[in-house]
């Protein structure tokens, strides 16, 4: 850098305008690098694990959310819940087709030497067996309405929502952490040219105390800004490794902090309109969603608990055989005169139920189900509620924050131009060390502030996608 050589050390009055000429010219390169610095500054400070041969992983923040959804135990749980679901959805329509199983029956009977059929009057004799295929059909109400199926519909689709939820909570947790860190290395990157900036006031003060231009509390101002400077490097620093650690908790299943990120921060997607944000709020938030769903299936219960006081049929078509021998054909013990007959046969049988009394269970498992569905109704209404608040809360703090930008680039390049013409006026002995030290601070106030500016705005879009969507 060009503040390396021996320019300070001249003090000719020649050389004095050169040196400013040159000072004015150092701090204007300065300004220009760090932005760029400040961009970069997250592949060069990447950890390199030692005794490794491959590169560090570099990622996205499409990445990182990959990452995140293959690693977050919440959101599996939810996808478990919602597959879990699913089979009970398909179990429900399943209920409504005919079962067929098989039925294997022996029935040993003691004789008495007298009565072909034994001691039990039920069996036709002291051998019996029995080989059925029974088909099982129910046709209570609930089955003929499909009731049952739509109620698991709905579960499955509050399953759903809940997963989308889920989805969204994290991406909104892996953005703010993602940029905790590239904010984090902006502000070392900041934090380590402020320090360049500070080394080369004092040297500068120093020099020009030896020139009997400057008292020495110039030079001691000058020192406690570079201390002030070491102090706020390491801090940035500490701050950058722990939202590095912070992200690698989220990215890996096993902790590696072995990754850098790319700095997409200048890159922030356009706030839509906010007709179109409403829009895409009714039709994609999942809370919404899982409200109205939540509705309907109380709604069904209602509707599940009333068909309780109504009949129930249930009929069972049985072929096979049941004789005193495993044949197709033989003689019966009770006709044997008869010789042998046909086995193979069907009976069916069909069951009526009528509820008479159950001492109001069935009219109080109704009460119960409507003041589930009064309950769900007051929380879809609460929830309707919420999400206009919210939309409007965080698309106004979006909208905030992207018209804050311009200003806050614009104090940049200001706290820029003031620095250098400090510098210009400290050397020529118009300004004093105080105003050259603010102006360093400013300059460093006003960096920080613009980094902070555009993760707000980021964060804010993430908030407020997790009511609308992707956008």
């Amino acid at each position: 850098m060009l503040w390396k050589g021996d320019i300070v050390r001249c003090y000719t009055p020649h050389a004095r305008d050169e040196r400013i000429r040159l000072l004015g010219l150092t701090f204007a390169m300065a300004t220009c690098v760090l932005p760029s610095f400040a961009q970069t500054v997250n592949f060069s400070l990447a950890a390199q694990p030692s005794g490794t041969k491959e590169a560090p992983l570099t990622l996205t923040l499409k990445d990182a959310l990959a990452l995140a959804e293959k690693n977050d135990p919440a959101l599996f749980a939810a996808t478990s819940d919602a597959i879990a679901a699913g089979e009970d959805r398909k179990q429900a329509r399943a209920a409504l087709y005919p079962l067929l199983s098989g039925r294997s029956e022996y029935l040993g009977t003691q004789g008495d030497g007298k009565l072909p059929q034994g001691r039990f009057v039920t069996n036709d004799g002291v051998h019996v067996y029995r080989e059925w295929a029974v088909l099982h059909q129910d046709l209570s109400p609930g089955v003929l309405s499909r009731v049952a199926i739509e109620r698991a519909g709905a579960a499955e689709a509050i399953a759903r929502t809940k997963v989308e939820i889920a989805r969204r909570g994290l991406r909104a947790t892996v953005t703010k952490n993602y940029y905790a860190l590239i904010v984090a290395q902006r502000k070392y990157a900041t934090a380590q040219q402020a320090l360049d900036q500070a080394q080369h006031s004092l040297r500068i003060s120093q020099d020009l105390e030896r020139g009997r231009e400057v008292a020495h509390s110039d030079v001691v101002k000058s020192q406690l800004l570079e201390n002030g400077q070491q102090q706020a490097l390491q801090e940035t620093k500490l701050g950058m490794e722990n939202a590095r650690l912070d992200l690698a908790v989220l990215l890996f299943r096993d902790f590696d902090e072995s990754f850098s990120i790319v700095d997409d921060l200048d890159l922030a997607p356009t706030l839509p309109p906010l007709s179109d944000v409403e829009t895409m709020a009714g039709r994609q938030n999942p809370s919404l969603a899982a409200a109205m769903e939540t509705l309907r299936s109380t709604r069904l219960d209602v509707t599940i608990a009333r068909q309780a006081f109504l009949p129930t049929l249930t009929v069972d078509a049985v072929y096979g055989i049941e004789a005193n021998a495993f044949a197709l054909n033989s003689a019966t013990a009770a006709n044997k005169e008869l010789g042998p007959v046909p086995n193979l046969g069907y009976f069916i049988t069909a069951s009526l139920n009528v509820p008479v009394w159950d001492w109001g269970v069935r009219r109080s498992k109704v009460r119960q189900s409507e003041l589930k569905q009064k309950q769900a109704a007051e929380d879809l209404s609460v929830t309707q509620r919420t999400l206009i608040r919210n939309l409007r809360g965080f698309y106004d703090e979006a909208q905030t924050a992207r018209q804050q930008i311009d200003y806050l680039r614009r104090a940049v390049d200001l706290a820029s131009e003031s620095l250098r013409l400090s510098a210009l006026r400290y050397q020529a002995g118009e300004a004093t060390i105080v105003e050259l030290t603010d102006a360093q601070s400013s300059l460093i106030q006003a960096r920080n502030s613009y980094d902070d500016g555009m993760v707000r705005y980021r964060l804010a879009v993430s908030n407020l996608q997790t009511l609308t969507g992707t956008f």
